[in-house]
């Protein structure tokens, strides 16, 4: 069988340039990439066409992946359960992670990046609501246009001008049932839980082996997934997937372990807010803002884990379960899950460091001195719960799954 598209995915060669003769002109360098900045790199176009090679792939799909809207735990070990992740690691995982879900159409309610494996949680829509945008009448009318425009999420503008021309050539030709087959081979890679997981596990697995030198295998299996019912059920894993670090015992509280959901949340992603709002059943627009028991989404969804989080006795009178130290998850209870500013503000320290200035609104427009035009200055995504006023940052970090 012919690989797909999603299968050709090489990094660039930042210095491989042939010598040139003086009387030529000189070609610009080529910057040398980090490993984050690799796992970032657009799919480029494979060697030998791309409409000529079959777009599908065989795959087991799972019950309820093509009906209604269904959520699953997935969990995948590596090769031996052997530690392999670090920080670089796990954040090059998240990074694609999220560029992937967006390219396939499937919600990330929240996940967890241990050194060992993964927790996804995962919430899959409805495939043909999905597909309704990219809807074709006429060849090359407006719903082709927006598949293409989606393909440049995961695929290189090298590779989209090679498929356009290509597709362009099939239709001279008057081959246009073909130009369909290659299109729709796409368009069968959304809303499937299968393939996403695969190509993800995949891509991580090449990026990875390319870094550390290696080769073979570096999962131990496909990937294990669950079928969760909304609500209770919905809830509760969440909550085991951001626990996992502190059952772990790698840190005392779940906010403290930067690749988990619930942290990236306090960071100030909009997405895994959206994920978590939608795990307790609130309103998108109510994660920092209070609504039900003049509580906020954030407080609440923080109340249910320092609840599910507590450590247990087990077995013997001395043993105990890890997990959040009992006196303190009462305190956090008892407060209704509300974090002070200066505690929210610290999963935001690269601010410190990265952003142009830092600081009220006021006080930036000060610092500019009407020399220089305030860009829509943004608030931090630091929820105040009332109290004092917002600070804002002159310049927003991007590329690093805010939004």
């Amino acid at each position: 069988m012919l690989a797909h598209p999603g299968s050709w995915f090489r990094f660039p060669c930042p210095n491989l340039y042939p010598l040139m003769d003086a009387t030529e002109t000189p070609r610009p360098k080529r910057i040398e990439l980090t490993d984050l900045e690799k796992i970032a790199c657009p799919t480029g176009p494979p060697p030998g066409g791309i409409c000529i090679r079959d777009a599908g792939l065989m795959h087991r799909r799972l019950i309820g992946e093509r009906g209604d809207c269904s959520h699953y735990h997935v969990m995948s070990r590596t090769v031996g359960a052997e530690l392999l992740f670090g920080d670089e690691e796990k954040e090059a995982f998240r990074i694609l992670l999220w560029r992937l879900a967006r390219f396939s159409g499937v919600e990330v309610l929240t996940f967890c990046v241990m050194g060992n494996h993964f927790h996804l949680l995962i919430r899959i829509p409805k495939r043909e609501q999905f597909l309704s945008k990219f809807d074709s009448v006429e060849p090359g009318d407006a719903g082709e246009l927006r598949l293409l425009k989606h393909l440049t999420l995961l695929y290189s503008v090298a590779y989209l001008k090679r498929l356009r021309s290509e597709i362009e050539e099939l239709r001279r030709q008057g081959r246009e049932p073909e130009v369909q087959r290659v299109l729709g081979a796409y368009k069968a890679r959304f809303c499937d839980l299968s393939l996403f997981v695969k190509e993800l596990k995949e891509r991580f697995s090449r990026w990875f082996n390319q870094r550390h030198s290696r080769r073979g295998t570096l999962w131990m299996e496909r990937f294990r997934s669950v079928i969760v019912e909304a609500g209770t059920c919905l809830r509760t894993v969440a909550a085991y997937i951001d626990l996992n670090p502190v059952r772990a015992g790698l840190v005392e509280r779940p906010e403290d372990y930067r690749w988990c959901g619930y942290t990236e949340a306090l960071g100030g992603s909009k997405r895994i807010r959206r994920g978590l709002c939608r795990v307790i059943g609130w309103p998108p627009c109510q994660w920092s803002a209070c609504g039900r028991r003049n509580q906020s989404g954030s407080a609440a969804y923080r109340c249910l884990l320092y609840e599910e989080g507590m450590e247990e006795a087990v077995g013997s009178s001395t043993g105990r379960r890890r997990g959040i130290e009992i006196d303190e998850a009462r305190k956090v209870i008892a407060r209704g899950g509300h974090l002070r500013p200066s505690e929210l503000l610290k999963h935001r320290v690269r601010w410190f460091s990265e952003g142009r200035a830092l600081g009220s609104e006021g006080f930036l427009r000060k610092v500019l001195g009407g020399g220089e035009k305030l860009e829509s200055p943004r608030a931090l995504p630091v929820d105040q719960e009332g109290e004092g006023s917002a600070w804002f940052s002159l310049s927003r970090l991007r590329g690093q799954g805010i939004g």
